[in-house]
């Protein structure tokens, strides 16, 4: 049940709790709950639409080629705590936390969070959800921004996310080894053909003995 808030004399609001959210949300409806309250996703620009299929079809097949986990799109809730859940745009839980998946809804941080910025959604992305994120575990957090191609990439160092590969030019990631883009890729004017930039990523992986 909603808990009715006031904010100022004669101004009340209310703050959702995860459980109201997920009964609300349908496959038309895209949005976050962030701190009890809705936010409803915009329609995106196609320079932002052409990034985000670009790098779900790279990822996706990379993850597959090497069942490392599950991958999913911004149509999945990611549920942090009480009053945060989120609609990234990619997440992905490596293989070993498949119990956390539920029927609506994902448990927990994912382990690589992909946000690509809009113009509506940038102060959130990298404002309260990088916070939230952070705080609940999340390994690392690239945000995209198609317009300026000032993307950066977030990395767990203890309790907090800091920046790495600022301004190299391949951006590699941990949590899904030996994956990696190259910054030309992320570009919207020149994105390279899936074929092409899976033909460049590992075909095999060292595991374990």
């Amino acid at each position: 049940m909603p808990t009715r808030v006031s904010v100022a004399a004669g101004l009340d609001r209310e703050l959702l709790t995860a459980g109201d959210f997920l009964e609300w949300l349908t496959p038309e409806r895209f949005a976050d709950l962030i701190d009890g309250e809705i936010f409803v996703h915009a329609a995106v620009s196609l320079r932002h639409a052409d990034l985000l299929n670009f790098l779900d079809a790279i990822l996706r097949a990379y993850i597959d080629r090497h069942r490392l986990g599950f991958l999913y799109r911004e149509s999945v809730a990611v549920r942090l705590s009480s009053r945060n859940v989120f609609l990234p745009d990619l997440a992905f839980y490596r293989a070993h936390r498949r119990q956390q998946i539920r029927d609506t809804h994902v448990e927990g941080a994912p382990d690589l969070v992909v946000e690509v910025l809009s113009p509506r959604t940038a102060d959130r992305d990298v404002g309260p959800k990088f916070a939230e994120y952070e705080q609940h575990g999340v390994q690392e957090y690239w945000v995209l921004d198609p317009a300026t191609l000032a993307h950066r990439f977030y990395r767990r160092d203890g309790e907090i996310l800091v920046e790495y590969a600022a301004g190299a030019s391949r951006v590699g990631s941990e949590v899904v080894p030996g994956f990696f883009v190259l910054r030309e890729w992320l570009d919207p004017d020149r994105i390279p053909s899936i074929s092409e930039a899976l033909a460049s990523l590992p075909v095999s992986l060292e595991r374990p003995s």
